[in-house]
């Protein structure tokens, strides 16, 4: 029985079977295979600058994607211009908003009381003496200071007029040829930085004169520019591009520019010979190939300024000056900067006083923040985070 079920199964799976379909892998890995062909460039290897710059962003129509593989382009001399000058428009559009920003937060009051030393914004038609034991303004200078002298007390609107006449004074004093008195009225101006009685007003005082001081500046810079592009007739001598070295000046122009820092090195005091030195600080380019070695010698001499306030917006304004260096490496002076900041600072709030001195000193730190800051900003500007870390935990 069993044999005759076997032989009907066989019966009926006789009739299947199972083929294997030929295949031919050579002649499919030709039909699937990309086309290939030989290339002069290996893809791991930096390409050449022309080769470069025809890559562009087809989306973009731009070539601001950075590939990898293809590392950094060769930068030419015309792209470093270019990038000076890019980094040099948005400094002074930073500086422009960081000036407005402090004239908002700290707006000038009604009445200010001012010391002697301030003499050259006083008029006698808008300003007027009154006794120190009678005065009741909000920013008084400091009793143990004046206790025994008057004070003079003029609106906040006529100490900006004021200001704001002093510059154009310089101005045309500069144009007339009158350079003496130009660089005297500035001086001026940067004697009142050295008042801080009036803690609520200095970040108005401070923006208003390095206006006047960026102005002699820009002027200082222009005449020793033209000394070196013009001889003394008139006649066109050259050019000075943007990365211009000490080579390509002409004497009569180093002259003129080493006759102007002998004339600020002899101001008597500290804080005004500093700002009128980092006002020209720029002009060192004309002396020196790296001009940033100079600013080792401001930051030590920023340390005799023992007023913490003073100080600080001292170094606020070495910062903004120092910046207009090319390609220069500043993040270092800037961090003995802010340093020596915190030595001066942490001295003069561990000092034990009463409960009115003690509003003073939370109004000095608010009145230091934002320069401070603004320090702490250009030295990440281009700087790596482990660089500044390391600065800071030495």
């Amino acid at each position: 029985m069993m044999e005759l079920k076997d032989r009907r199964l066989r019966s009926r799976t006789s009739g299947f079977r199972m083929e294997f379909r030929r295949r031919d892998y050579s002649a499919e890995e030709q039909g699937h295979v990309l086309r290939r062909s030989l290339s002069d460039h290996h893809p791991l290897l930096p390409p050449s600058p022309s080769f470069n710059n025809q890559v562009v962003d087809e989306k973009n129509g731009n070539n601001d994607f950075y590939d990898p593989l293809r590392g950094l382009n060769a930068e030419d001399s015309a792209s470093v211009e270019e990038k000076d000058n890019n980094n040099s428009q948005v400094s002074s559009k930073e500086w422009t908003s960081f000036k407005r920003f402090l004239m908002q937060k700290f707006p000038v009051s009604k009445m200010i009381s001012i010391a002697s030393m301030s003499d050259v914004i006083i008029k006698s038609s808008a300003s007027f003496r009154k006794s120190s034991e009678s005065s009741h303004l909000e920013e008084v200078d400091d009793p143990q200071r004046i206790s025994q002298e008057d004070v003079k007390v003029i609106t906040g609107h006529e100490y900006v007029s004021r200001l704001h006449e002093l510059k154009d004074e310089i101005n045309r004093a500069w144009h007339a040829e009158d350079r003496v008195t130009a660089l005297k009225l500035t001086i001026q101006v940067a004697k009142l930085l050295m008042d801080t009685s009036v803690l609520q007003f200095y970040p108005t005082l401070f923006v208003l004169a390095t206006d006047v001081l960026d102005m002699l500046g820009d002027m200082v810079w222009k005449r020793i520019q033209q000394k070196a592009e013009f001889s003394e007739d008139g006649t066109f001598l050259c050019s000075l591009p943007e990365d211009f070295k000490t080579s390509d000046i002409c004497s009569d122009a180093k002259e003129t520019c080493n006759n102007w820092f002998c004339k600020v090195g002899s101001i008597r005091e500290l804080l005004p010979r500093i700002y009128l030195e980092l006002a020209i600080f720029p002009c060192w380019r004309f002396l020196l190939d790296k001009p940033q070695d100079s600013l080792q010698r401001l930051v030590m001499m920023a340390r005799g300024v023992v007023d913490p306030l003073a100080s600080t917006y001292c170094r606020l304004y070495m910062a903004h000056c120092a910046r207009k260096l090319p390609l220069s490496d500043i993040a270092g002076h800037l961090v003995t900067c802010v340093n020596d900041t915190k030595i001066l600072l942490m001295r003069h709030l561990s000092a034990r006083e009463d409960g009115h001195f003690s509003d003073k000193k939370r109004v000095l730190v608010s009145l230091m923040e934002p320069s401070i800051e603004y320090i702490m900003k250009c030295i990440f500007e281009n700087t790596s985070q482990s660089q500044v870390s390391i600065w800071f935990l030495w």
